[in-house]
């Protein structure tokens, strides 16, 4: 008997035993019940939406049913990704507590003894200099001398209160010729860059400086001092708030990345309106107008101080001068505004009201 009288092979259809006859027409069948199966998936003969007709067959057609018992779902929408809150850059919390407590030991030293706010004055240049030459010598090996550095900072600034800008010139000379003698007990190796750095930093530091005390030696020094303060604190606020919430537009991207058009704007704007009203209602002999032009010239400065130190900084590799202060940074990086407000400030103040 030839193969053909077996009857139909098990791969024909029939999936039963062979030995149990014929297998009937239709579907096959076993002795277990038959397993629930998912529909065949309809595949159109022409691509749909004009798709490719080499698509993978397998694959589930967008926007068509895939089954005959299934109807056409709508695809989910999936919501755009929200855009990152913006944040601040340091711990608000602790630069608002160490700014509150700087200013209450202003205002005390400043509105009970003129001399103590002289000295915190001092104090403050000398730790200064300390946070510029230690970071100078850290990032790149320039030694300026400190000790001279500290002890002819300390005395421009009383010279300036004592005995006014000539005071304060004479000092300052005699400091850069301390620096030039004590660098010659090293050796001569960096004695130019040494030199050049430590006569920098005095007039950075303790120079500048000297205008607040001269400041202070007017009838109304200390408003005039507070004035500058205030003035100072509130461009560079007004600079922070507006730029956080609206600065789009880089102001100097190389030196700066976190400052914007509109935050010069912001301290423009805040600065003046504050210089009118603390022109107008603190300082004797004053007019609103003439405080609109100071705030406006303590905006620029400020900023400009700003960016100055910035470009220390970035020279140095660094991002701020000290640690001394929690959410500030150093001392430096407190007087990076005030320092060349300074002298603008009682220029000012001297043409507008004498003084």
């Amino acid at each position: 008997m030839n193969d053909s009288s077996r009857g139909a092979s098990p791969t024909a259809g029939y999936w039963g035993p062979t030995d149990q006859g014929a297998a009937p027409a239709g579907p096959a069948y076993d002795e277990h019940p038959a397993q629930q199966t998912r529909p065949m998936p309809i595949v159109p003969d022409e691509p749909a939406n004009g798709g490719d007709q080499n698509d993978d067959r397998g694959a589930a057609r967008p926007g068509g049913p895939l089954f005959r018992d299934e109807t056409p779902q709508e695809p989910m929408a999936v919501p755009p990704p929200s855009p990152p809150k913006k944040r601040a850059g340091r711990d608000l919390r602790a630069a608002i507590g160490v700014g509150v407590g700087l200013g209450a030991v202003v205002a005390a030293s400043l509105f009970i003894v003129k001399a103590v706010f002289v000295g915190v004055i001092a104090i403050a240049v000398v730790v200064g200099l300390w946070e510029l030459t230690s970071r100078l010598d850290e990032k790149k090996g320039i030694k300026a001398p400190l000790v001279p550095l500290a002890v002819g900072g300390a005395a421009m600034v009383v010279a300036g209160y004592a005995r006014g800008a000539e005071g304060a010139w004479v000092a300052m000379a005699l400091t850069a010729l301390a620096v030039l003698i004590w660098r010659m007990t090293e050796p001569p190796e960096g004695y130019l860059k040494d030199v050049t750095a430590g006569v920098f930093a005095a007039f950075y530091v303790p120079f500048l400086a000297t205008f607040v005390a001269m400041m202070l030696t007017a009838g109304d020094g200390s408003q005039r001092v507070l004035m500058f303060l205030v003035l100072t604190v509130v461009s560079d606020t007004g600079a922070y708030a507006v730029g956080w919430r609206f600065g789009t537009h880089k102001l100097a991207p190389r030196i700066s990345p976190g400052k914007t058009w509109e935050g010069l704007g912001g301290a423009v704007t805040f600065a003046m309106v504050a210089g009118a009203l603390l022109m107008e209602f603190l300082i004797d002999g004053g007019a609103w107008w003439q405080g609109l032009l100071i705030g406006l010239a303590v905006a620029a400065s400020a900023t400009l101080g700003d960016l100055g130190e910035s470009m220390i900084k970035r020279d140095l590799g660094i991002k701020d001068m000290g640690t001394l202060l929690p959410g500030h940074g150093g001392i430096m990086d407190r007087l990076d505004s005030l320092l060349p407000t300074a002298p603008v400030v009682w220029l000012l103040l001297v043409l507008f009201v004498g003084s």
